[in-house]
């Protein structure tokens, strides 16, 4: 019982009973628009002269609010009204303007609501507190007690010891009044203004398009930093190993060291440049490596740790892989790079590399090409663990990543033991074109 009036005029019904003045507020013009067609239609009468007349503006008036509640700013701005007034969960309400005319019907429905019951409050807020003064001080004044005024009950002419109660009563009524209008309105406003299917599908679009960006940036992060730890790791011991009996090689070494931080520095800072900016949707614009363009460089900076690496490079009828398309050459760039990495980290010995493009089976007539890379490595031995201790795995984000490259252009990836070793396999669907020309060359 005590907490009653807590409730009542508690900070949340307060701002909801703000919400609904203002909304009262709000229909004012179409109120006084829609008294002078109704004083005009009444023979040219004052209606604010006449309730019975202003009562009649009043209904006149709200279907001329519903028609400008189609407008697509109407959602939006009734959505922060009620996120910041009547305590309804954010998630509940839908965001930005209207997309379809079923959430702007609902939207003009939401609006007449809200100037509707706004109004009502507002009339009732304005005319009840100064007739529940006066009934409260009736006892107390001999001026007022001879005075004529309100209406039936509600006047100077009730009992003496009955004003004061009835006086009270006409303020909790107003106070119940808004507390309920401000409930009402609070539990619609979800249904009015919530995310329609066509917002929940725009919404899951705009998730899944801005995931996929950062998935992207993510891959670029993981292969780009991945790939020169490895192979600075791999640059670095070669180098200790030989620092006093070859010191040609340590210099190459530490030549390949600088190319690559210095590359990877690069491609770092833009990616986190996309990331600080805050717009994610400009991945694409990142500069990217590419087959025509970087691929004899990665290859020499992994040679340069002392692995023994054999590519066989087949680029097809143009006969240069300046011709690939740019994604499919970026990506396939990628590819590469990721399973050097994993061939430094987890192999041993020799790295055979093939890329060529080339029509597969069932496809010769038709002339589709296809991008496919082979990379076959034997695998180091694993050491036994220690008693008590679990041999560690990588997490295959690489892998993963890889895979979720190619099947970007509609291709796959496959990795895993194959004759006495590894084998990475990835093929990239290029589209049409004439029959490739025979290989460009091989290097050690």
């Amino acid at each position: 019982m005590r907490e009653w009036p807590g409730r009542a005029l508690g900070a949340r019904v307060r701002l909801r009973w703000v919400h609904q003045i203002l909304g009262g507020a709000l229909l004012m013009p179409y109120l006084l628009l829609a008294q002078v067609g109704v004083g005009v239609a009444a023979g040219g009468t004052n209606a604010m002269a006449s309730f019975r007349l202003t009562l009649i503006a009043y209904v006149a008036a709200l279907p001329l609010a519903a028609v400008t509640g189609l407008v697509g700013l109407v959602r939006p701005l009734s959505v922060t009204a009620v996120r910041a007034m009547c305590g309804v969960p954010g998630d509940a309400l839908a965001e930005g303007q209207a997309r379809s005319w079923a959430a702007r019907w609902r939207a003009s429905a939401w609006w007449t609501l809200h100037l509707g019951v706004g109004a009502v409050v507002s009339g009732v807020s304005l005319a009840a507190p100064p007739m529940a003064v006066v009934l409260i001080v009736l006892p107390l004044s001999d001026t007022l007690r001879g005075s004529r005024l309100g209406m039936g009950w509600l006047s100077t002419t009730a009992e003496v010891f009955v004003a004061p109660v009835l006086g009270v009563g006409l303020l909790a009524g107003v106070v119940l009044c808004a507390a309920g209008a401000g409930a009402l309105l609070a539990r619609l406003a979800p249904v009015l203004l919530g995310p329609t299917a066509a917002d929940r599908l725009a919404a899951a679009e705009e998730r899944a398009a801005d995931l996929a960006v950062r998935n992207r940036l993510a891959r670029e992060l993981h292969d780009a930093v991945g790939h020169a730890l490895s192979a600075v790791t791999l640059q670095a011991g070669a180098a200790r190993r030989v620092l006093d009996s070859d010191p040609g090689f340590v210099r190459e070494a530490l030549a390949a060291i600088e190319d690559t931080t210095r590359r990877t520095v690069g491609e770092l800072d833009a990616v986190l440049g996309l990331l600080r900016d805050g717009d994610p949707a400009r991945a694409d614009a990142a500069p990217a490596p590419t087959l025509a363009a970087d691929l004899d460089g990665l290859l020499a900076r992994t040679r340069a740790g002392g692995t023994t690496l054999t590519a066989e490079q087949h680029p097809g009828p143009a006969g240069d892989w300046a011709q690939l398309p740019a994604i499919a050459s970026r990506e396939a760039y990628r590819i590469v790079q990721e399973g050097l990495s994993n061939a430094l980290r987890h192999g041993a010995g020799p790295i055979a590399l093939r890329i060529r493009v080339h029509m597969p089976d069932g496809h010769r007539e038709d002339g589709h090409r296809e991008l496919e890379i082979t990379m076959t490595n034997p695998p180091a031995p694993s050491p036994a663990p220690r008693a008590g201790e679990e041999r560690r795995t990588t997490g295959g984000r690489g892998l993963r990543g890889a895979a979720e490259r190619a099947a970007l252009l509609g291709g796959r990836v496959e990795a895993g033991p194959y004759e006495d070793g590894w084998r990475l396999r990835a093929s990239l669907p290029l589209g049409d074109a004439p029959a490739e020309q025979p290989a460009r060359g091989a290097g050690r």
